[in-house]
């Protein structure tokens, strides 16, 4: 898997961007969003319990992403059809700010390591990749178990600072001095 230091791998992929007609694909690709902090999100399947409860959490926050110029990105190795039709069937997922990356091939997330063998499916896993493309964050979590965003958040935050916080920092909190 790949870890802290990495350079996120290359891809090009088809992404669900909107649900209007004729505005619904786009094709991204690592260097889309250039110059931004990204945090890639993957989640095991489309059309099931916990996925869209971290979706619609994400989507909550991701005001507070953009103010720190970044840009969240969720995938799946589920298509961008289907990404589309749980996007417009699903009322906690219409009209999601971020992109549905579909990974139908499974080429970024085996390059990550975060496939899962033995589902062949994408593992719960987060990657914050900073404006120069190498990971800075990584978490995976057992399938059945969701993620919080605000955390995501808050470690975001403290990589931004490029400073040493301590455990539970928040925005705005004093940093530590090695001296």
């Amino acid at each position: 898997m790949l870890t802290i230091g990495d350079r996120f791998p290359t891809f090009s992929a088809t992404a669900v961007v909107s649900s209007e007609p004729g505005k619904q694909f786009a094709n991204l690709t690592d260097a889309s969003f250039a110059g931004k902090w990204k945090v890639y999100f993957f989640w095991p399947k489309d059309f099931t319990f916990v996925c869209p409860t971290e979706i619609a959490g994400f989507a909550k926050v991701d005001p507070d992403f953009r103010d720190r110029d970044a840009q969240l990105v969720g995938a799946s190795t589920d298509s961008e059809f289907v990404h589309l039709a749980w996007r417009d069937q699903h009322p906690d997922l219409r009209g999601l700010p971020f992109p549905m990356l579909s990974d139908l091939r499974r080429d970024l997330s085996t390059a990550l390591g975060v496939l899962d063998p033995a589902e062949g499916v994408a593992r719960r896993a987060t990657f914050i990749v900073d404006p120069a493309g190498v990971i800075r964050f990584v978490e995976v979590t057992d399938m059945n178990v969701g993620r919080n965003p605000a955390e995501v958040l808050r470690v975001l935050d403290a990589l931004q600072t490029d400073e040493l916080c301590p455990c539970n920092w928040q925005k705005g909190q004093s940093t530590l001095n090695a001296a």
